[in-house]
């Protein structure tokens, strides 16, 4: 297979659901994450399929803010740079299991189509 649709199919995919997987790992935690954290906690699921650049994690949570799904703020660190710590908000947590139950359906129905069409 072309190398390059591999690529551009993972990116597609990856984008449509890093949302759901920033907020469960966030919703998931007792404390406060900060963007290494999280980045860190993705890289433990799945063999690193959901980790990515680190960089990249940035706008998914800006987003998941602006929506009031997150609420962050901004610690001194001791070893570099403030820090800003994002954690779920009662409007994400409920999001987060709107976000579950269509994922699921999604899963399953994809799961129904491919069971005969993969060699």
């Amino acid at each position: 297979m072309d190398e390059t649709l591999l690529r551009k199919f993972h990116k597609e995919l990856s984008a449509g659901t890093m949302s759901l997987a920033l907020l469960a790992v966030v919703a998931a935690s007792a404390d406060a994450m900060y963007g290494y954290q999280i980045a860190k906690r993705l890289e433990q699921f799945g063999a690193g399929v959901l980790a990515g650049k680190q960089s990249a994690l940035y706008p998914v949570l800006r987003n998941l803010e602006g929506s009031g799904l997150l609420e962050s703020f901004v610690e001194p660190s001791t070893s570099g740079p403030p820090r800003r710590y994002y954690r779920a908000t009662t409007a994400g947590r409920e999001a987060l299991t709107e976000w579950c139950a269509a994922w699921c359906a999604t899963r399953d129905s994809l799961d129904a189509v491919l069971k005969d069409a993969n060699p």
